[in-house]
C-alpha cells in the first residue's frame, strides 16, 4: 500500500513575510505627531493653570529661567548681539523646540507600546515643576501647572497611542485603514488645536487676573514739582534718518532677565529701603505721588551696546529722587553700594555715592509723559544718568538693600561684568550706514554722541585715514542726554571709502580708539563704516 502523505509533511518551508519597510517609518512618523500633539495640549493646559496661580510658573518660563541663570556669559552675550531685544523670543522658542523634541521621542515610545513613553512625560513635568519651585517668586502652587500639565498629557498620550498604533499598522488601502487614520488625524489635529487655544487662554487669563494693564491704565500722573525745561532749539540736527533726541516708548531698547514681563499693581507695590542703615523705610506708590517729583530728559544705555549698536535710548522721565530717601533712611558709614532688587528676582549693584551725589537718580514712574509701559518696568523703575543699566536701572523694582561691594554682588558680577559699569564716552553714525551707496559730491554724515553726566563737547569725522574735522553738535538739552551731530563731507569721489566717528567730552577726555567687546565694562573703539560713492 503506498504511503499517504498530507500535502504540509514533507513540504518546504514558507519564508518569513517580508517586513513592510513603511510600517517603521509610519510608526517613527505617527508616534511622533501623538507625542507633540498631546505635549501641546500639556502645555496649553500648564499655561491656564499657571494662568491662575503665576505666569512665571508655567513650565517653558520656569525651566527658561533656570537655564538663563546656569548658561555661561558668553552664551548670554551671543544672544543679545546676535538677536537683540529678540533674545528671550529665542530662548523660549530653544525651549518649546526641546520640549517637543522629547515629547515627540515620549510619542514614538508610546506608540511602540513601551511604557517610558508616559513616564517621560511625567518625568519633564517634574522637572518643570522643580524649576518653579525654585525660581524667586515661586509660591507652594508654583508646582501645579507643570503637574497638572503633565498628568494632562501623560492621560492623552494613553489615550492616543492606540489609535495611532491602529491606523498605522493597519493594511493600506483598506476602509478599516482608511477610517483608523482619519480618526488618528482629526484627534491630533483637535490636541494642536486645544492646545494653541489654551496656551493662549492662558496668557490672557494670567494678564487678567494680575490686573496690570487696568492699574496702569486708572494712573494719571502728578504734574511735576521740578519740571524739566523745554527743549532747546537745535537739539535736532534734522537729518533724515538720525535717531529721534526722544525715544519714543514703543522704540526704546528692552535688554533684561526677565523671561516673562512681572505683572505687578501700583496699588500693591512698595519699595523696602534696608541694610546698613539707620532707620528701615517702606515706600508705596500712594507715597511717590504725593512725593517732590523730578522730571528729566536722561539716555539709557545698555553695556551689551557694540560699538555703533542702537541698545541706547533717550526719554523724559518722571520719578522720586533716590538720594533724598536713603538720606532719610541713613545708611552706615560702611555702605559703600546699594543692591537694588527687582520682583522676579534680579539685583543689580549701584554704587552709593552716585545715588546721593545730586545727580537725577530717580524711582521713575513715568516715560514720555505717561506711566511707565509694562515691560519697561511699571510700576516703578530706576533710572540713574552716567551708569550702564545693568548696575542701576532695575525694572519692576521692590528693594533697596544698602549693603557693600564686598559682601554682596549684583547679578551681572559674578559672571564676569564690572562691579560699577560708568559709561564710556561713545558715538556712531546713523547716515549713512555701512556698506551704503552714496552720490558723489556732498554726502551728509550724521548721528549721535553721548557721555551720561559729562556732556559732549566735540565730535569729529576721520575719512580714508585723513585727519579729523569738526562736525557741527545739535543744541545741549543736559550732560546726561545724548547729542546729534553732523557733518557734510564736500567733494565726496567716486569709490570706496571708510568713515570714523570720536567723541570728545566735557572733562576732555577723547573717545579711545582702543577696540574692546561689551564685556566686561562696555565696548569701546571708533564706530567706522565702508561707503562707496558712485
Amino acid at each position: 500500500m503506498s504511503e499517504v502523505h498530507s500535502p504540509e509533511a514533507g513540504a518546504d518551508p514558507q519564508p518569513p513575510a517580508p517586513a513592510d519597510p513603511g510600517l517603521s517609518r509610519r510608526r517613527l512618523a505617527g508616534g511622533a505627531l501623538a507625542g507633540i500633539g498631546s505635549g501641546v495640549l500639556s502645555l496649553g493646559v500648564a499655561e491656564v493653570v499657571a494662568g491662575v496661580v503665576a505666569p512665571s510658573s508655567a513650565p517653558l518660563i520656569a525651566l527658561g529661567d533656570v537655564a538663563l541663570d546656569a548658561v555661561p556669559s558668553w552664551l548670554k552675550d551671543f544672544a543679545v548681539q546676535n538677536f537683540g531685544t529678540h533674545d528671550k523670543q529665542v530662548l523660549l522658542g530653544g525651549a518649546l523646540l526641546i520640549a517637543l523634541v522629547l515629547s515627540a521621542v515620549a510619542g514614538i515610545l508610546a506608540v511602540r507600546g513601551k511604557q517610558w513613553g508616559t513616564w517621560l512625560v511625567l518625568a519633564l513635568g517634574a522637572v518643570a515643576a522643580l524649576a518653579a519651585a525654585t525660581r524667586p517668586d515661586a509660591t507652594t502652587l508654583s508646582v501645579l501647572p507643570s503637574l497638572i500639565g503633565a498628568l494632562v498629557g501623560m492621560f492623552v498620550l494613553n489615550w492616543l497611542a492606540p489609535q495611532v498604533r491602529q491606523a498605522v499598522d493597519a493594511p493600506p488601502g483598506t476602509r478599516s485603514a482608511e477610517l483608523s487614520r482619519r480618526r488618528a488625524l482629526i484627534a491630533l489635529g483637535g490636541l494642536l488645536a486645544g492646545g494653541l487655544v489654551t496656551g493662549g487662554l492662558g496668557r490672557v487669563l494670567g494678564a487678567r487676573l494680575r490686573g496690570t494693564e487696568a492699574s496702569r491704565d486708572s494712573i494719571t500722573l502728578p504734574a511735576a514739582t521740578d519740571p524739566a525745561a523745554p527743549l532747546p532749539a537745535g537739539v535736532s540736527v534734522n537729518v533724515a534718518g538720525v535717531a529721534p533726541f526722544i525715544t519714543p516708548n514703543q522704540d526704546f531698547y528692552r535688554i533684561d532677565t526677565a523671561l516673562i514681563t512681572p505683572l505687578l499693581r501700583a496699588q500693591d507695590w512698595s519699595l523696602r529701603i534696608y541694610g546698613l542703615v539707620e532707620r528701615e523705610l517702606t515706600v508705596t506708590y500712594a507715597d511717590l505721588l504725593k512725593g517732590d517729583l523730578v522730571e528729566r530728559d536722561l539716555t539709557l544705555m545698555c553695556v551689551s551696546n557694540e560699538v555703533g549698536g542702537d541698545l541706547t535710548g533717550n526719554a523724559r522721565w518722571l520719578g522720586l529722587p533716590i538720594g533724598p530717601l536713603l538720606t532719610r533712611a541713613g545708611p552706615k558709614a560702611t555702605a559703600d553700594m546699594v543692591l537694588s532688587k527687582s520682583s522676579d528676582g534680579f539685583t543689580a549693584g549701584t554704587p552709593l555715592p552716585v545715588l546721593t551725589d545730586g545727580r537725577d537718580a530717580l524711582l521713575a514712574i513715568g516715560m514720555n509723559g505717561e506711566p511707565l509701559p509694562v515691560e519697561h518696568g511699571f510700576p516703578v523703575r530706576m533710572v540713574v544718568p552716567g551708569l550702564y543699566g545693568y548696575v542701576s536701572a532695575t525694572k519692576w523694582v521692590v528693594e533697596l538693600k544698602v549693603t557693600r561691594f564686598d559682601q554682596d554682588e549684583g547679578y551681572w558680577t559674578p559672571r564676569g561684568w564690572s562691579a560699577e559699569g560708568p559709561v564710556k564716552t561713545e558715538s556712531r553714525f546713523d547716515v549713512p550706514k555701512d556698506q551704503d551707496r552714496v552720490k558723489a559730491g556732498t554726502v551728509v554724515l550724521a548721528g549721535i554722541a553721548w557721555a551720561q553726566h559729562r556732556g559732549i563737547k566735540a565730535v569729529e569725522v576721520r575719512i580714508d585715514d585723513g585727519p579729523w574735522q569738526q562736525a557741527t553738535l545739535g543744541a545741549e538739552d543736559s550732560v546726561d542726554t545724548w547729542r546729534q551731530w553732523y557733518y557734510g563731507w564736500t567733494g565726496a569721489a567716486s569709490g570706496r571709502h571708510r568713515l570714523q566717528v570720536r567723541a570728545t567730552d566735557k572733562t576732555g577726555d577723547v573717545q579711545t580708539s582702543t577696540e574692546a567687546p561689551p564685556a566686561p565694562n562696555g565696548a569701546s573703539g571708533y564706530h567706522t563704516i565702508d561707503v562707496t560713492v558712485e
